[in-house]
C-alpha cells in the first residue's frame, strides 16, 4: 500500500467513525425525548414542541407592533431579558411597526403554534378587530397567554403651548379649534381612543396626527410639530424633567404613586375621565396548552419578583397580579365589550378610528 493509499484509508476510517458518533448522538436524543414523553404519561405524549419540559428548544421571538421607544417595546424588552435568563434561550424582540399594530398581529396569527413566537400587545388589538382592520377574531386566532402590566398615560404638551393645566388646555383648544394637534401611535390606538373620549367629555377641539409609534410622536412633540401626546411615563417623564415637554396630568383613576404632584385628568378638568391600558402576551391559536401554561408560569414568576416590580414601578408601570390564561382571556373580553359600548356613544363615530 502506498503512502497515498494509507492516507486515504485513514481519512475514510476517521470519517466513518465521525458519522457513527453523530448517528449515536441522534439516537440518544430520540431515546431521551421518548423517555420524557413516556414519563409524562399517555395524556402528554406529543411532539417535542408541545412538552413544557423541553420548551423552549430554540430562540423565542416577541413581536411588537410599534417601533422602539414605546410602552409595548419597553415591556417586551424588560420581560424578554428575564425570560432569556430563565430559559437559557435567546429572546428576540422583533419590532414590526405599521398599520396601527396590524402587521405584527397578522404575523403572530400566521406563526407556527409552538410557543416560539409571541405577540406583546394591548387593547389596540380589540379596537383593530372591532374596526375591521384585521380579518379575524382575536378571541379565536390567539391564545391569551398572560397579562403582564397595567399602565396609565401622562398628558404631555410642548412647553411653547400656553397651557399650564388640563383646564387651561381645554380652554385654549376651545378658543382656537384645531390649533392644538395631538400625536398618537396610530389611528384606533388606545391613546387615540382615549383622547377622543377626552375631547367628547371636555369639549376640547384638537386635531389628530397619527404616527407609526409613540416614539416618533414624542420626537415631534419636543420639536413643536405637534402640541400634545398621551404618553407612557417611561417616555414622558425624563423629557419633562429635562424641560423638553410639560407634564400636566395622569389619566388613571387615581394619582400615580411616583408622580403625586400630577393630578388626574378627572381632577384637573374632565370629571369622570379615566384611561388605563393592559399589556400581555398572545400566542397563535393551536399552541399546546402545556406550552401556554409554561409561558404563563414563567412570565408570572418574572413579574412577581420584587426587584422586577420595583423596576416597573420606577417607570410608573404596575405589574399585573398573578393570572391564568383564562383570567387574561376574560379581561380581553371585558375590554372588547367596553369598546363596543364606546363606539355606540352619541358623538363618537367608529369611522374616526379607521
Amino acid at each position: 500500500m502506498t503512502a497515498d493509499d494509507q492516507h486515504f484509508a485513514e481519512r475514510s476510517r476517521t470519517k466513518h467513525e465521525a458519522d457513527q458518533s453523530r448517528a449515536m448522538a441522534r439516537m440518544m436524543r430520540h431515546i431521551a425525548l421518548a423517555c420524557v414523553s413516556l414519563a409524562a404519561g399517555p395524556g402528554l405524549v406529543q411532539q417535542s414542541h408541545g412538552n413544557p419540559a423541553l420548551f423552549p428548544t430554540k430562540p423565542v421571538r416577541i413581536l411588537v407592533g410599534n417601533p422602539p421607544g414605546g410602552a409595548n417595546d419597553f415591556i417586551a424588552r424588560l420581560v424578554g431579558q428575564k425570560l432569556n435568563e430563565a430559559w437559557g434561550q435567546p429572546v428576540i424582540i422583533d419590532n414590526r411597526s405599521g398599520g396601527s399594530g396590524v402587521i405584527a398581529m397578522e404575523l403572530a396569527a400566521r406563526a407556527s403554534p409552538d410557543g416560539h413566537t409571541l405577540l406583546v400587545s394591548n387593547s389596540q388589538m380589540s379596537s383593530n378587530m372591532l374596526l375591521g382592520k384585521v380579518p379575524f377574531d382575536i378571541r379565536t386566532v390567539y391564545v391569551h397567554a398572560v397579562q403582564l402590566t397595567t399602565q396609565m398615560y401622562v398628558v404631555a404638551v410642548n412647553p411653547s403651548l400656553p397651557a399650564q393645566s388640563v383646564k387651561e388646555l381645554i380652554a385654549y383648544s376651545k378658543s382656537k379649534p384645531n390649533a392644538v394637534s395631538y400625536g398618537t401611535p396610530g389611528t384606533g390606538s388606545p391613546a387615540h381612543l382615549g383622547i377622543e373620549q377626552f375631547k367628547l367629555m371636555s369639549g376640547a377641539a384638537m386635531l389628530h396626527v397619527p404616527y407609526k409609534g409613540n416614539g416618533p410622536a414624542m420626537i415631534d412633540l419636543m420639536s413643536g410639530q405637534i402640541q400634545l401626546v398621551f404618553g407612557s411615563s417611561v417616555s414622558v417623564m425624563p423629557q419633562a424633567r429635562a424641560g423638553k415637554m410639560r407634564a400636566l396630568a395622569v389619566t388613571g383613576p387615581r394619582r400615580a404613586a411616583l408622580l403625586p404632584d400630577l393630578p388626574t385628568v378627572a381632577e384637573a378638568g374632565a370629571p369622570g375621565y379615566a384611561l388605563t391600558n393592559a399589556y400581555g402576551f398572545f400566542a397563535p391559536a393551536g399552541t399546546p396548552a402545556a406550552i401556554v401554561d409554561a409561558v404563563n408560569k414563567q412570565s408570572n414568576a418574572v413579574i412577581a419578583a420584587r426587584e422586577f416590580r420595583a423596576r416597573l414601578e420606577a417607570d410608573g408601570v404596575d405589574a399585573a397580579p398573578p393570572n391564568s390564561p383564562a383570567d387574561y382571556r376574560g379581561a380581553v373580553e371585558r375590554d372588547i365589550a367596553a369598546l363596543e359600548k364606546f363606539f355606540k356613544t352619541p358623538g363618537i363615530s367608529p369611522d374616526t378610528f379607521k
